[in-house]
């Protein structure tokens, strides 16, 4: 037998529910959970990333660079921009986004995990075996680090030789106002 809607009881108050949600005060609610702060700029937008790698190109112009690709992923390694100049080989997309998943996935820019790699080179191999080969621990791939230090995305930069590519990343990010981490051991800028 079927219920009416009149056979039903009505509570005598509403209903609530057992977890109540603030709106944040920042209009886009981002909250950076390793340091509890609420902010908006923990995330790096498409048009900063756009800015980033428009700098990166014209820099490379600037240094007569060869054809450049650049990549920009955010904090989780997902695609944001890809830009290739004419005359870029086809391997180069590839390439840029392992350097910066590669910087991004272990928590350092790519000229400390090429050091690196040179004294563990069986780890190193097994790493990229276990990235699926998505990584390229070859100067290049750039940490970007918003104010607080936090890193919200990384650029991959190819094309040229690694200490251009590298330099290119760097005068990117820090034109659109971030802070560039290339490895710890740079001490070119």
């Amino acid at each position: 037998m079927y219920q009416t809607t009149s056979d039903i009881s009505q509570p005598s108050e509403p209903i609530r529910p057992r977890l109540q949600v603030s709106r944040p005060s920042n209009p886009v609610g981002i909250v950076n959970l390793s340091s509890g702060r609420a902010e908006a700029g923990h995330m790096l937008s498409l048009d900063q990333a756009s800015a980033m790698v428009d700098a990166v190109l014209g820099h490379g112009r600037t240094l007569d660079c060869a054809p450049l690709t650049v990549a920009v992923l955010d904090q989780g390694g997902h695609l944001l921009v890809l830009k290739r100049q004419d005359g870029c080989g086809i391997l180069r997309p590839k390439i840029a986004q392992a350097k910066a998943w590669g910087a991004l996935g272990m928590g350092v820019g790519s000229r400390a995990l090429a050091e690196d790699a040179a004294g563990a080179p069986a780890f190193y191999a097994a790493l990229a075996s276990i990235a699926d080969g998505q990584m390229a621990p070859i100067p290049g791939g750039v940490l970007v680090r918003n104010r607080w230090g936090d890193v919200v995305a990384a650029i991959g930069v190819s094309g040229d030789n690694p200490a251009n590519d590298e330099s290119c990343a760097v005068f990117g990010i820090e034109t659109v106002g971030f802070t560039a981490d290339p490895g710890e051991d740079s001490d070119q800028f």
